[in-house]
């Protein structure tokens, strides 16, 4: 496949994934077309701004998170680095502070369900 084509398509995939159309190419196939997925890097700083920015203490964002307040200690250390869909999460909440709001209740919205 020609060089231009071949960029032509891959922008259009590009732009159809960002818009929400499901799409069924494999990692190799997205390649081949010049899409990549990056890793998610955050070091131990800007894991700290994130929960600052939102304002919550690490017990409770660690909650929000599911995992434990050591982790989030260690992250903000530098001890260790999220893994997985919690690297995600936090690339998530980078970008839309607000995105997890809904994992906090109020004790009266939770008695009454």
């Amino acid at each position: 496949m020609r060089t231009a084509i071949k960029k032509a398509i891959g922008s259009t995939v590009e732009d159809l994934i960002k818009n929400g159309v499901k799409t069924s190419f494999t990692e190799k196939e997205l390649k081949e077309l010049g899409i990549e997925i990056p890793d998610v890097e955050m070091d131990a700083k800007e894991i700290q701004e994130i929960r600052e920015k939102i304002k919550l203490s690490q017990s409770v964002f660690a909650k929000v998170l599911n995992v434990s307040s050591s982790s989030v200690r260690q992250w903000e250390q530098g001890k260790r680095t999220p893994t997985g869909s919690t690297k995600v999460l936090l690339e998530l909440l980078k970008k839309n502070p607000n995105i997890l709001n809904y994992r906090i209740e109020s004790t009266s919205q939770h008695k009454q369900a």
